[in-house]
């Protein structure tokens, strides 16, 4: 053992001494840096609000689009400017034409959506549960959904005439199979583990159901409402072109009978607008239904 030497105060006494592991004398350590944290690279970026990030791609659009307008590059009977189409919506808001065209288009996909969630969702849950329910169901409707709805317009309205009914069935075709497709898929993908951990906790038929699978369901499901939802207005493009006399596709065919390109740019940004909206409503159905089931949101 070393004695210091050194009077109190000097540098020598605030050295600890440490053994060496292979000698029987102590061993002075001197005082440990200070250790700086390692920042990501991405941290070191310059922070753009995220609103700003995602209207700068519309808005260059519509800056080109004015450009090539006002240069004559794009003539208006082929492409109205958006100037001219901005005054027309305008004018049809104000005369309440579009306000009214929305309502009827609502209404419909509306009618056609619940009918169409309740009829796919219904299937994928009797074929997903029950092996007997996919031998009887599945087979048949992945025959009916590679037949295009499109193509069943004329059937459509040789069964239930050219009123509302060929339009909301229309919809409801085009909303069944993507719903069904993602429950089903979302059933079967429950891991099996999760069933087994139900059943030695004791968990019934319909506790399992309740707890595990349709929880594990959910995901596939919100997907498939938002393709659902994307694929009803889809349909009502070409339902509301059948033997219309109100909404949006309406407007859209007296549009094209008078070469009015700027009111049939108005009802497609109205749809566009439409289905934004809708696809939004079920973004935030997500994040409040699958708050349990953290994801990785990109950086």
């Amino acid at each position: 053992m070393s004695i210091s030497h050194a009077p109190p105060g000097s540098p020598e006494t605030d050295i600890p001494e440490t053994s060496h592991p292979d000698s029987a004398e102590p061993t002075a350590v001197g005082p440990v840096p200070d250790l700086e944290p390692i920042v990501p690279t991405s941290s070191h970026r310059t922070r753009v609000p995220r609103w700003l990030r995602r209207t700068t791609g519309p808005v260059l659009l519509l800056v080109l689009w004015q450009l090539l307008s006002s240069t004559g590059v794009l003539t208006a009977d082929v492409l109205a400017s958006p100037g001219r189409i901005a005054q027309v919506a305008g004018d049809l808001i104000s005369d309440g034409s579009l306000a009214s065209a929305m309502t009827t288009s609502l209404q419909r996909v509306a009618g056609g959506l619940l009918l169409g969630a309740l009829i796919g969702t219904g299937l994928a849950l009797v074929s997903g549960l029950f092996r007997i329910g996919e031998d009887i169901v599945d087979a048949p409707v992945q025959m009916l959904r590679t037949v295009p709805f499109v193509g069943l317009i004329p059937l459509f309205i040789i069964w239930f005439g050219i009123g509302e009914a060929p339009k909301i069935a229309i919809i409801t075709l085009g909303v069944t199979f993507p719903l069904y497709l993602n429950v089903y898929a979302g059933i079967r993908g429950v891991d099996a583990q999760l069933i087994e951990a139900g059943e030695s906790l004791g968990l019934s038929r319909w506790g399992l159901v309740r707890h595990v699978i349709l929880p594990g369901a959910l995901p596939g499901a919100m997907t498939g409402l938002r393709y659902s939802l994307g694929i009803s207005w889809l349909a009502l493009v070409f339902a509301e072109q059948v033997n219309a006399d109100s909404g949006i596709g309406f407007l859209m065919v007296q549009a094209r009978d008078f070469l009015r390109t700027d009111v049939i740019v108005v009802c497609l940004i109205v749809y566009a607008f439409l289905g934004l909206l809708a696809d939004l409503v079920v973004r935030s159905l997500e994040r409040l239904l699958l708050q349990w089931r953290p994801t990785f949101t990109g950086r």
